[in-house]
Order: structure tokens, then sequence, then C-alpha cells
């Protein structure tokens, strides 16, 4: 059967003239400040006018922006900054979008299969909107249904990775950001398929199976498609509505964000790569106590082979036991490469910040006096500072959002000023840890729910 949205050129054809209009003269105008001679002055008025033309954009392109915002030093600093005001919600379709939508993917009788569908959408993101529905029997329902083109959009977005990429490259050479660009346009091509997000939930639920604390929504298969994914409706508030909760609850919610996190890629090499605050909601039991988490959002889900699962607790064990021969092992299967000492001591500044509170065997929170946006900022400028003298230096592509992940999963718990024992925590997860039992683990899990084994690009 034809697939009429596929990566349509007249589509990525209107979209690159649309982008070009917007970005055209900020381009010109960061090259010319290049020419002339940088100042921070000159960044911050650059950034701004680019935030601002990305901002009449919407879509995938604002989407891969905030992206490059929180991951450490993928861009400069000035340019982070200005991106992380974006705001990735596009203008919902109408209703009578919606209904040509929705009979698209379900057939023109579509609406006889729920028994209520809202006309109003419940949100709306940069790829798609999601709205309330039920079954025919009352359950209720999260229909996420993904705007008209967007194969085509974020191809014709993509491409356009090459002008942040490349202010990169002129103005800063000590990070090396190539596989950066190939690991985000991965991901986002897989968020596109709502089919693999529906395998990635379900993935998710068996992972998760035994854990009080998290829940996972269920998949509707017979009303989910490519581009349509049918879900349960998991109840929930706001994370940020419990930052002034009492302690026990605040620590309950960051224990199961621990565990939503760490269990997945300690035990299967899974990991969720959308730490954004929205993606998470918090359940009350029975009783109506805060119970836990709900985890929403399974577009950008990254998995890893067993062998570097592996080397992420290699590193941690060579830290905690000082020894060095075991850290220089995991950077290297990490695909590190040409290392010399001045590097591997470079590197250890960040793994000594990502793994700093892992390490001491107390209660504590993720960094005292530290707000949650500048949490990890101190440390990657401290190590970009030292790779200039010392590098450069490729970052695997893996990095990419086991970083981001990391820091915003620190943000949440600086939010929540939870105070628990990391160390604890963590190695629990890790207790018998082995890349074989990791690996076994996987190809069972992974085969039940119809995932391939690593991810595509």
């Amino acid at each position: 059967m034809s697939d009429s949205e596929q990566n349509r050129f007249s589509a990525r054809a209107t979209r690159y003239a649309r982008v070009g209009a917007n970005m055209g003269g900020v381009a010109a105008r960061i090259a010319g400040s290049l020419l002339t001679g940088r100042s921070s002055e000159a960044d911050r008025r650059n950034a701004a006018a680019l935030t601002r033309a990305l901002g009449g954009l919407k879509g995938p392109l604002m989407k891969v922006a905030q992206l490059l915002a929180t991951i450490p030093e993928a861009i400069p600093a000035e340019y982070a900054e200005e991106l992380r005001q974006l705001q990735s919600e596009a203008p919902p379709m109408s209703y009578v979008f919606v209904r040509r939508r929705m009979a698209a993917e379900l057939g023109p009788d579509w609406l006889s299969r729920f028994g209520s569908f809202e006309k109003e959408p419940a949100a709306a993101a940069s790829l798609g909107q999601v709205h309330r529905a039920t079954l025919p029997d009352g359950t209720p329902l999260a229909c996420k249904l993904q705007y008209p083109d967007m194969e085509s959009a974020v191809e014709a977005d993509l491409n356009q990775l090459n002008l942040l990429f490349s202010l990169h490259r002129q103005m800063d050479r000590a990070v090396d950001t190539s596989e950066i660009k190939v690991e985000i346009g991965a991901r986002i091509r897989e968020e596109l398929d709502y089919g693999r997000e529906a395998r990635h939930a379900q993935l998710y639920a068996h992972m998760l199976a035994d854990e009080p604390l998290i829940r996972v929504p269920s998949i509707i298969e017979p009303l989910s498609t490519r581009r349509l994914l049918t879900m349960g409706w998991l109840q929930g508030e706001k994370i940020l509505n419990f930052k002034e909760a009492d302690k026990e609850t605040r620590n309950r919610l960051g224990t199961a964000m621990f565990k939503a996190w760490w269990h997945p890629f300690s035990h299967f090499g899974v990991i969720h790569g959308d730490p954004h605050l929205g993606n998470y909601t918090v359940f009350r039991d029975g009783d109506g106590v805060p119970g836990g988490i709900n985890l929403l959002d399974y577009g950008c889900i990254r998995l890893f082979t067993p062998t570097f699962v592996g080397a992420v607790v290699d590193l941690y064990k060579g830290i905690l036991e000082d020894d060095q021969a075991r850290m220089v092992h995991a950077y290297e299967t990490w695909g590190f490469r040409n290392l010399k000492k001045e590097l591997i001591d470079v590197l250890t500044i960040w793994a000594r910040f990502i793994y700093g509170p892992l390490l001491d065997d107390r209660t504590r929170t993720i960094a005292d006096g530290i707000s949650p946006g500048a949490y990890g900022r101190n440390e990657a400028a401290r190590v970009h500072q030292e790779l200039k003298a010392k590098g450069p230096v490729t970052i695997p592509r893996e990095f990419v959002f086991m970083d981001r992940a990391a820091i915003g999963l620190g943000g949440v718990f600086l939010h929540l000023d939870a105070e628990l024992n990391f160390y604890r925590l963590f190695n629990t997860e890790i207790d018998g840890f082995s890349v074989d039992t990791v690996a076994a683990r996987q190809a069972d899990a992974f085969g039940r729910v119809g995932l391939d084994r690593m991810p595509a690009g």
C-alpha cells in the first residue's frame, strides 16, 4: 500500500523554503561575526536572533534545537542558553484536520470505534498532538496523532543542522560534534514511527512490571498505526506540583525516577532519552497519597549494546576503587580513540561529576545549592576549557542521549529536592551485574515486543 506522505519532495521543498526564509538572514549575520571577530556580546545577539527565527518555525527543527541546548557542549554556551527558552508546542490541528487524519489512519468509520473523542487536543507538541477519548466500554484513552507531512519536514529540518554544527566547528574545535548530528538524526527519525514507539512502551511495561512506583500506559493495538498511537490514559498530576510536598513524598518520587531510568539501563541496556518534565506525572494510590510516577512518552528511547552497559559499570567501579586501567578500558570500549593521559584526566572530570552522587554511601541531595538549569554547566565548561588545550576529542554518538538523560534526571532530583542514598540505590541495581546476563535479558525482552536488537542509523 503506497504511503502518500513518505518524505515527499514537494513537502520538503515547501519546508526548505520556509526554513530558508527564517534562517538565511541569521546565517549571514553569524558568518559576518565570524569574519570580523567574535565577542560574547555578538554571540548573545546572534543567539537571540537564531532563537527568534526558530521560534517562528515550530515542528522538528525546533525540537532538534531544544535537544542541542540540553547536550553539554554540543553548541556554544551563548546559543544553548538562548535555545533553552524555545517552546516546542505547535499550533494544534483543527478538528476538521483531525477528522481527516483519523479517517486516513483508521478508515471513514473511525469515530464509531470510540465511545467518545474530544475535539480539542489535551496536549500539542512538535511532531503531533494528543486527544482524550474512550473505548465504547468507557475505558479512558490517549490518542497521539502525528501532524501531516512530518517525515518530509524532519528530513528537511535535519539538513538545517549543518548550520548549527558549522557554527561550532568554526567557533571551537575542542569537541568534534560530527557523531552528535548522526545520533540526533537517527533518534528523530525513530520518533516518527509510532509503531516503534508502541513497542518501546510495551518494552517498558515488561522491564518495569515488578516496580509498583512506576506505571506504563497500555497500548491499544487495533487503534494504533504508524502515525496514530492509542494508549490507556494514565491519570496524574504534574511532577512540579510536588516541589513543596513533604520530604517522604518527594523522596518517593525521586526513588521512582531513579528506578525508571537506571533499572532499564542496568538490566536491559535501555534508557529513556527525553528528560522533559512533561513526560512524567504523579499518580495517587487508593488513599489519595502520591504513590509514584506515570512514564508517558516513548518516542526518544535509546538501546545500547550489553558491552556499552558493562563499560558504564566498569568506569563506576574504576572511579570508586581508583583503578586507572579499568577506567581506560571503559573509555576505549565506548569508542574513545588515541587517548593520552591528559585526555583521560579530562574525561574523568566529567565522569566524576556524572557518577558523583553514586560514589557516596550517605543520604544526600544530587547537588546542594545548584539550580536545576545550571546542573552540569560548570563541569561541562571546565571540561571544555581543558579540551581546548589538550583535545580535540570525538564524542561517541552513544553519549548524546546518555549525557542528556543523566543531566535531565539530575534536574528532576533538584526540582524535588530529594534526599536519597544514591550509592545504595545504584549498587542495588548493579548487584550481580554481568554483560552476559544483560545480553540474555535484552534478547528476551526485545524478542517479546518485536524490537530490533540495536537502533537504526
